[in-house]
């Protein structure tokens, strides 16, 4: 072996603005080995070596494991890539590392498989059906009542999830629905959910699994907007979050874990606060995304890069959490209609001065963004902003927001600029 240490294999990357800072902290933790579908560039310094090739083919990536393995220790595997997670867990099977199992990966990833098992474990789920085409959509909404949630059987984001009132918007979001999922794996694509709309607050937890005992880190809180999608517009992390003592809700996550077989990983799961209790959403087998897990390194002290490679190497992970109160916050910029871009400019990161840990423009000019339903996620820069208290954050992120600045054209089909 040319390594007695061994690394910790990681694939895929993700986008620079969003996944930097997890890529370093876990090369902090321990050193890495990348699968990435692209030449490695700015990873090459967080990372011992890397492999290009298609990571979402599945016995390319088995493949490239394998001769890894001649060479060089692996002693974990993880991603942090919605897609990937389940190639992930093959690769842990493949080399008896521990992982989530797939069972237990496929329990997250296919929201209608997730939908089931819950249910038949006395988890509190929405009502809910797979949908395969538009009449069967609208028959199961009325069945259910309205309004529904329509949404994709296999994506993150919220992308794709639309709130339909009656059975014209029906047809239009299992629509929307089913062209969203094409952007994903094969194997989740086709019909739609059609799910019971749930009054309450939505929170997001990101929780460690460690031979199925799972344990919570952070509470993120949510801004949605864009009616009749739920376009995640922000998020703040607060370290003196209540509910992360909520017996009712701690309880509630751990038997959603048992139930799906997740064994060891890291989790992002959704839960809707209802009337009726604690409902899961969904769950998520990888850490968050939109920079919660950053927000919650600020926030809370809480090293995320750290804690995947503790758990990828089958550990339990050191938690430290910060002494003092603190909430930090997220806001993305969007455009207020399909556009080009000219440019961006963002305030300055002065935190002593206007709260402001972070300020990146994520787009270049020339940039084309769409709105839903035609694109999902067209954002044009965040800011990240600390506060006292989730109030103080808030109101400290909507003055950086205000400075963010967009300059931009609208933009035409070849046939309206023609005519």
């Amino acid at each position: 072996m040319s390594s007695t240490e061994g690394v910790v294999l990681v694939i895929g990357c993700g986008m620079r603005p969003y996944r930097e800072y997890l890529l370093s902290s876990a090369a902090a933790r321990h050193p890495l080995w990348l699968f990435n579908a692209s030449e490695l560039t700015w990873q090459r310094e967080y990372v011992r070596g890397g492999t290009v090739l298609d990571v979402l083919d599945r016995e390319a990536v088995l493949g490239a494991a394998r001769e890894l393995a001649e060479t060089t220790t692996i002693l974990g595997v993880l991603s942090w890539d919605e897609a990937l997670i389940v190639n992930t867990a093959h690769v842990a099977h493949e080399l008896g590392l521990a992982g989530a199992s797939i069972n237990g990966i496929e329990g997250c990833r296919d929201k209608g498989r997730s939908r089931q098992v819950l249910t038949e474990a006395g988890v509190d789920q929405p009502r809910f059906e797979l949908a395969l085409d538009e009449q069967h959509a609208v028959a199961t909404a009325e069945r259910t009542g309205y309004p529904v949630i329509v949404k994709p059987r296999g994506l993150g984001a919220s992308i794709g999830v639309v709130l339909a009132e009656d059975a014209e918007a029906v047809r239009d979001a299992f629509r929307a629905a089913e062209t969203a999922s094409l952007i994903g794996a094969t194997a989740y694509q086709g019909g739609a959910l059609i799910e019971e709309y749930l009054t309450g607050p939505e929170i997001s937890i990101d929780g460690a699994v460690v031979n199925g005992h799972y344990t919570p880190l952070f509470i993120g809180r949510k801004t949605v907007g864009m009616y009749p999608y739920f376009e995640e517009l922000g998020h703040i992390v607060d370290s003196a979050d209540p509910l992360l003592g909520d017996p009712r809700l701690l309880e509630t996550l751990a038997a959603a874990h048992r139930a799906i077989e997740f064994e060891y990983g890291v989790t992002h799961t959704e839960v809707k606060l209802t009337e009726r209790g604690p409902v899961i959403v969904e769950i998520n087998g990888r850490l968050g995304g939109d920079l919660i897990p950053r927000l919650a390194w600020y926030a809370t002290g809480i090293d995320p890069g750290a804690v995947a490679v503790d758990v990828a190497l089958g550990r339990q992970p050191e938690i430290t959490r910060n002494a003092a109160d603190r909430a930090v916050g997220v806001r993305f910029g969007y455009p207020t209609e399909d556009c080009v871009v000219d440019h961006v400019s963002v305030p300055e990161s002065r935190p002593e001065e206007n709260g402001v840990l972070a300020a990146i423009a994520i787009v270049e000019p020339g940039a084309v963004l769409r709105l839903p339903p035609a694109e999902f996620i067209s954002r044009h820069a965040y800011v990240i902003c600390a506060g006292r208290d989730p109030e103080d954050c808030a109101a400290v992120l909507d003055k950086a927001t205000a400075e963010v600045q967009l300059t931009a054209h609208p933009l035409f089909s070849s046939a309206a600029a023609a005519g």
